[in-house]
């Protein structure tokens, strides 16, 4: 039986892989090159803030998922992106994240991330959602309700339900269905 080469896998897996070490590049594949617009020479060696739309929404995030990778090993969610090269550079995309902790202890020393273009069919501006707007949405998009996602974010429900009607707004939609879909695909 032939041996398995697992580079050859991580450089053509169907979706962006990325090695981490203290929230650092260390290894991308070409599929994450391809999403944020970007040479591997020019990942590698970074800071993950690169690739979100801020350095605040980068701490915000990194803050939330270090309890849970303690907790479980692994973390996932929808979140905004931003790419960094290319004809689309600067423009913010949602991006399905899941990533495992090498070490739960130390959660952010090492890990395996993978990228997964949610909005290939429709690029977002960077200013047509707020910070806090995309958070909601990202919590909407994995069903919780207004209750849940204050828990999540540490803010009231009703100020959950003021950042949702805001987003049916924008996106015109009549049911939170309906705003699921058009965050995903636009």
């Amino acid at each position: 039986m032939q041996e398995i080469d697992y580079r050859l896998a991580f450089e053509h897996a169907p979706v962006g892989m990325v090695v981490s070490r203290n929230r650092t590049i260390v290894a991308c594949n070409a599929e994450v090159c391809e999403m944020f617009g970007a040479q591997a020479s020019g990942l590698v060696g970074q800071s993950f803030s690169v690739l979100y739309p801020s350095v605040a929404e980068f701490e915000r995030i990194g803050k939330r998922m270090e309890p849970i990778l303690n907790a479980s090993g692994h973390y996932a969610d929808h979140r905004m992106m931003k790419r960094v090269g290319g004809a689309h550079a600067g423009e913010t995309f949602w991006c399905h994240v899941t990533g495992r902790a090498l070490n739960r202890a130390a959660p952010h020393e090492a890990g395996i991330w993978t990228f997964e273009d949610l909005g290939a069919r429709r690029l977002a501006s960077k200013d047509e959602l707020t910070p806090r707007e995309r958070e909601v949405a990202a919590q909407v998009m994995r069903g919780l309700t207004s209750k849940e996602i204050g828990k999540q974010l540490a803010i009231s429900h009703r100020t959950v339900e003021i950042h949702r009607a805001r987003l049916m707004r924008k996106y015109a939609a009549g049911t939170t269905a309906e705003l699921v879909q058009k965050l995903i695909a636009g």
